[in-house]
């Protein structure tokens, strides 16, 4: 019976000495566990850019900030048709001459976007890049910054070399540096200030005060600003609005400022926009340098002629993305 009692109390002594070891071991896990978590918990987490700042590369007449992922190609029908101002005469410019431009894009690394392109008006071949340098991100980076890059040759025939006496004239160029901000899931705007540059460009002979004539043109290069925005609706709706402002004076033909107001519609794979606009010209170049679209109106102060506003023309963008 003494030994059966000893080795009760042994058993039942070892068994509560497991069950206590059993319960500090689950107590520590627990403790571990716990404190895991605390510390996943209080790990901070990478912030990331923020999405869609715009839906699409264009916005009416100007690049946007976006840059498509890698892989992505894509590809424009942009049309502008007459001016308004005729009235039935043409349509409100429906049935006027109308300009038009076909271009393809594509994104072969991150970040990077490249494309080529094709005017009906002076058969403007044009090739671009674009290249997003930073993208707004919390607590990082507050805006997104892209830089656009255009170049643009006359295509037309010149065999008596009327409109070109050097091929190089032919050509003209156009630098951008885009600044967005998304500043809530419905509205985003960018400013984007911009230098073009033209190898040749338009002038007049006039006389001075000794009887000689002398010849006054317009500069090679032209400083502009753009100032865009998009408000959306709805989810597959947004307003849209882009303001171009010429800030270079020349000695002859000032461009015209540029007001542009539209709608956009989107799908996981198209943009569809349709807008009125100053703008004709589908080249961003030409068209901070030539516009003769005013939507003001004005007294021209080297001519003293007054000028009529309200010269708008409707027009309207389609893209196509596909994702490779």
């Amino acid at each position: 019976m003494k030994n059966s009692n000893i080795n009760n109390t042994w058993l039942s002594g070892s068994l509560c000495l497991v069950f206590l070891l059993l319960m500090v071991s689950t107590q520590l896990s627990a403790q571990g566990d716990s404190t895991a978590a605390s510390t996943a918990k209080a790990a901070p987490v990478a912030p990331k850019p923020v999405k869609n700042t715009f839906q699409s590369v264009w916005i009416i007449d100007n690049q946007t900030v976006m840059v498509p992922v890698k892989g992505t190609f894509e590809m424009d029908i942009m049309h502008r048709f007459g001016v308004m101002t005729h009235g039935y005469q043409d349509l409100y410019g429906f049935f006027a001459p109308s300009n038009i431009r076909l271009g393809v894009d594509y994104a072969p690394i991150k970040n990077l976007y490249v494309g080529i392109g094709l005017t009906k008006t002076d058969m403007l071949w044009d090739g671009s890049v674009k290249y997003a340098f930073l993208k707004q991100t919390p607590r990082k980076y507050p805006v997104s910054v892209t830089y656009y890059g255009n170049m643009a040759i006359d295509s037309r025939k010149d065999a008596d070399n009327s409109l070109f006496k050097y091929g190089s004239q032919r050509f003209s160029f156009f630098n951008q540096l885009i600044i967005a901000r998304k500043i809530s899931d419905k509205l985003s705007v960018q400013v984007a200030p911009s230098i073009s540059h033209q190898n040749s460009v338009p002038g007049y002979y006039t006389g001075d005060t000794s009887n000689l004539k002398v010849f006054k043109e317009m500069k090679f290069d032209h400083f502009a600003l753009a100032v865009s925005a998009r408000y959306k609706v709805t989810t597959v709706t947004s307003l849209l609005f882009n303001y171009d402002q010429p800030l270079t004076r020349h000695a002859t033909n000032n461009p015209n400022p540029n007001l542009s107001l539209g709608l956009e519609f989107n799908t996981s794979n198209h943009s569809f926009q349709l807008f009125v606009t100053n703008y004709s010209l589908l080249s961003p170049q030409r068209n901070n340098l030539y516009n003769t679209n005013s939507p003001f109106d004005y007294t021209n102060s080297v001519t003293g002629q007054k000028v009529h506003g309200g010269q708008f023309l409707i027009g309207f963008n389609i893209t196509r993305l596909w994702n490779y």
